[in-house]
């Protein structure tokens, strides 16, 4: 059915911490609002409180029709234990709990209840709408154009990570939802993933809001863009595509600096002609008093007439600064400034792979010859499960080999960023665990560098593991500037990255001087960062193109 969900007045925030107010949006059938602004910006609560999840501090929603169905679907799909792959695209389409629903009403009705005949039509209405019908038959065929052949019998939690993604993707796929709240649907799918997801999301009838920091996706896709601006405390809401939307915001913040210099400059230049003046009309009261006792009336006429006039000349300068209207300077927006540290060059063999072969479960990889040298900046692209990470794990002698040898160069100092940011998942804080990787840094320079990379006071005292995958990511790449590194590897380093602190990234890596592995599937980071050598793997083979 057609829905609309309205948005009135809506207010969040974090104890103290107030991350927008005065939120009006309205998401009508065929809108797709791209949600975007820094991390910590509020982006992934808003999505919460469109969906219900969460009470807004302020104001409220409303969804026309009310029995219209909301579909949040979050930017890290959990993985349940004992949970199905069919039970994992249940959950996520909304139909098991339909199907949960449906069953409380049909034994309410065989029990006689009173009003089980329009429970039980309401609740078999929303099972059909959100296509638990013919779930089984669309997920079988859908997991299998998605290159995803495995049995839907088979646990989540045994998945690959290449096929838990493609697994995140059929259950968007298979949704049928009047409204879709998406958090992050780009994170860790191919570029196959992205093309399907681009064309499920524009030929979508029912309204979007997502939150992505892929540019080339979000400017495939979205008709609107709501900015919340951190920085400026505000909301904008921008008519027209992702392109549209950083033209106007440029021209706006344009405007808005030259208007607050304009003020700036006009009050200074009052308040300087204020003080001429009432420094003129103290020269004339000091003449008049020092002149006071002569006999000449018509001199102590004329200096009194003068000091009144330039009196009165500074009380109008005066409402003159008082009436202008005041305009607020613009703030200034933090901005993570990185670098990456380099250790001495390595040798002139960097890593090697030869005859190298490995199993992982079904997953065969190899036989794959491979020579790194200094210097050398590789894009390693391929499909999800096609062993991009496999083949970074084995050439840095992480994953023990069944047949042939991987080598690492003399002096080879390896720095990472993988795709689970593995280091800041555990219980420790996140002081304690950068600190336990950076034992020359004392805990106020892990501090200090961390706050750099936005991780405040707040962030560094807290277990890793409860960061948000942003801040994850922010600390993996602060490791990069506090370690002096000439291997690069980064294994998707944009997931969850906000973008001002993607375009840091890329220019960090046009300084790098170093070697560089680089896995990722943004097409505008492909294009952005220098390579000198494109590696493709598929099937677990490596060929160079």
């Amino acid at each position: 059915m057609s829905a609309t969900l309205v948005a009135k007045d809506l207010a969040a925030g974090h104890g103290e911490r107030t991350l927008f107010s005065g939120l009006d949006l309205v998401v009508a059938p065929g809108d797709v609002i791209g949600l975007v602004g820094a991390n910590g910006a509020g982006k992934s609560t808003l999505l919460r409180l469109l969906a219900g999840l969460e009470t807004p501090a302020e104001g409220g929603l409303r969804l026309s029709p009310a029995t219209a169905t909301v579909g949040h679907l979050p930017q890290e799909p959990e993985r349940r234990p004992g949970e199905s792959v069919f039970a994992f695209l249940a959950r996520r389409t909304g139909v098991a709990a339909a199907q949960q629903a449906l069953d409380t009403a049909t034994e309410a009705l065989v029990a006689g209840a009173p009003g089980a005949d329009d429970a039980y039509a309401t609740s078999l209405e929303r099972w059909l709408d959100l296509g638990g019908a013919d779930l089984e038959e669309r997920a079988t065929e859908v997991t299998a154009s998605l290159g995803l052949a495995i049995g839907l019998d088979r646990p989540m939690t045994a998945l690959s990570g290449g096929q838990a993604a493609r697994a995140g993707l059929a259950s968007l796929l298979l949704s049928r939802y009047d409204v879709f709240l998406l958090d992050e649907p780009t994170n860790d799918l191919d570029l196959d993933g992205l093309e399907r997801l681009e064309r499920f999301v524009t030929g979508l009838r029912a309204g979007t809001v997502l939150v992505s920091h892929d540019r080339e996706f979000l400017t495939r896709t979205v008709t609107k863009v709501l900015e919340l601006d951190l920085a400026q405390r505000q909301i904008n809401l921008y008519g027209g595509g992702y392109t549209s939307y950083l033209e106007e915001r440029a021209r706006a913040r344009r405007h808005a600096r030259e208007a607050y210099e304009e003020y700036a400059q006009t009050r200074a230049g009052l308040q300087e002609r204020a003080r001429t003046q009432r420094n003129w009309m103290e020269h004339g009261v000091r003449n008049a008093r020092r002149k006071a006792t002569d006999n000449d009336k018509t001199g102590r006429r004329h200096r009194a007439e003068t000091t009144e006039k330039q009196a009165a000349k500074a009380r109008q300068t005066e409402r003159l600064i008082e009436r202008l209207e005041v305009v607020e300077e613009p703030r200034k927006e933090w901005e993570l400034r990185m670098s990456i540290a380099a250790a001495p060059r390595s040798g002139a063999v960097v890593a090697t792979l030869s005859g190298a072969r490995l199993r992982r479960g079904s997953f065969a990889f190899g036989p794959a010859d491979l020579r790194i040298d200094w210097a050398d900046r590789v894009a390693i692209t391929g499909a999800n499960g096609s062993g991009k990470s496999t083949l970074l794990a084995a050439l840095l002698g992480r994953l023990p080999l069944d047949a042939g040898s991987a080598a690492l160069g003399p002096g080879v100092v390896v720095g990472e960023v993988d795709q689970a940011r593995g280091l800041f998942l555990g219980p420790d804080p996140l002081l304690d665990a950068f600190g336990a990787a950076t034992p020359e840094l004392a805990p106020a320079e892990v501090r200090t560098l961390l706050a750099k990379f936005g991780l405040t006071a707040d962030h560094v005292l807290r277990p890793a593991v409860t960061l948000s995958p942003g801040e994850r990511t922010r600390a993996a790449l602060a490791l990069l500037q506090a370690r002096g590194v000439n291997l690069l590897v980064l294994d998707e380093p944009t997931n969850h990255l906000d973008l001002p602190a993607i375009e840091q990234l890329e220019s960090a890596l046009a300084s790098y001087t170093g070697t560089l592995l680089l896995v990722t599937h943004d097409r505008r980071m492909l294009d952005a960062v220098h390579t000198t050598r494109r590696i493709e793997v598929e099937g677990g083979r490596v060929t160079e193109r």
